[in-house]
């Protein structure tokens, strides 16, 4: 599902001695099938946006096009579109509510009122894809790691088949194992199921891993967009509006500055085991 955002702007409290403009003109386009890095600092914008794709937000003025129809054309179709874009707020495991993990992912496409082969097909589908087994079925919400809750959470909105997919910090207070667990579950989810997804994250290093295009926003304007390689090589921009590069980027540039001929344009840990194999498979020669 392609996304078109023209001229969007959200004004909270508008007219009001509380008025704050969270949005401002924002124009921007989502192919169908592409993976979006969504980044800013706290305020910038982000969840106000995510939550207009879906329509639980209105906007002030501009429109959201779904594969070229606005979304808030028509009210009788907030249902259909809500579907049809699916969001995962932050800590989504604290909305499991049933008593086991297979009714929980359930619960929403037994509200669509399909038929329970259907339902059953679509559940053990998501939990596929997010990398649960069958072994979880009957688990309780409350005897699971937080990792897997998580996947549970997400299994959940997968099973209702979006199109395309909003993970708000997917990996918001998850240790290191919950964190690569979840990261590689919407790795698979993505080249499996092809839909469109957008990441919100703060963390340089699951975004430069991830995606294929990254918006940055800044009080409510797109300051950069363009491939992690791109953007990352935006420093001093990036620090400007308070946000950096990942990590291992800067490791790179202190051993550049140490006289080491190593690339300078390293973003993830796994082109910085490359180079650095080359580099001292070099050296011993």
């Amino acid at each position: 599902m392609s996304i078109k955002i023209n001229h969007l702007t959200h004004i909270y409290g508008e007219n009001t001695t509380f008025e704050k403009k969270a949005l401002d003109d924002i124009n921007l386009e989502i192919n169908d099938g592409e993976f979006i890095g969504l980044i800013g600092h706290t305020g910038s914008g982000k969840s106000t946006l995510t939550q207009h794709l879906n329509a639980l937000l209105v906007p002030t003025s501009g429109e959201v096009l779904l594969n070229g129809e606005n979304i808030y054309a028509d009210k009788s179709k907030l249902k259909s579109i809500r579907q049809r874009v699916g969001l995962v707020f932050q800590y989504p495991e604290h909305q499991l509510f049933e008593m086991t993990l297979y009714k929980d992912v359930a619960y929403g496409p037994g509200n669509l009122g399909l038929s329970e082969e259907e339902i059953d097909k679509r559940v053990r589908s998501a939990f596929e894809t997010v990398g649960l087994g069958e072994d979880m079925f009957d688990k309780s919400p409350f005897e699971v790691s937080g990792g897997q809750k998580r996947r549970a959470a997400i299994a959940g909105v997968l099973a209702m088949e979006p199109e395309v997919l909003i993970l708000d910090e997917p990996t918001a207070g998850l240790d290191p194992k919950g964190r690569d667990e979840i990261l590689e579950a919407i790795k698979i989810m993505h080249d499996k199921r092809k839909i469109t997804v957008i990441l919100v994250s703060h963390s340089m290093e699951d975004v430069a891993k991830l995606v294929d295009r990254i918006v940055v926003l800044s009080k409510g304007k797109i300051a950069l967009t363009g491939t992690p390689r791109e953007v990352f090589a935006q420093v001093d921009k990036l620090e400007s509006i308070g946000l950096a590069a990942p990590q291992i980027s800067y490791v790179f540039s202190g051993l550049r500055e140490k006289g080491y001929d190593l690339p300078g344009d390293i973003y993830t840990v796994d082109e910085a085991t490359e180079a650095l194999y080359k580099f001292l498979k070099q050296v011993k020669q």
